[in-house]
């Protein structure tokens, strides 16, 4: 009920939404190899991926 929860709570839908993006589209929800080291490399490319999707997308 404070304050400073009230205006995160307004922007939490956008980062919700990139979520959703790395989750859905690119496979972040589910681990395609096994050991620790296989998932923080599938982590990165999908969040590198997003990452480069949106660096194009600010260029054109």
């Amino acid at each position: 009920e404070s304050e400073y929860f009230k205006e995160k709570a307004k922007e939490r839908y956008k980062i919700e939404a990139k979520n959703s993006e790395l989750k859905h589209r690119h496979g972040y929800d589910v681990a395609s190899s096994s050991g620790l080291v296989g998932m923080e490399l599938q982590g990165a490319m999908a969040i590198f991926t997003v990452n480069i999707k949106r660096i194009l997308k600010l260029i054109k």
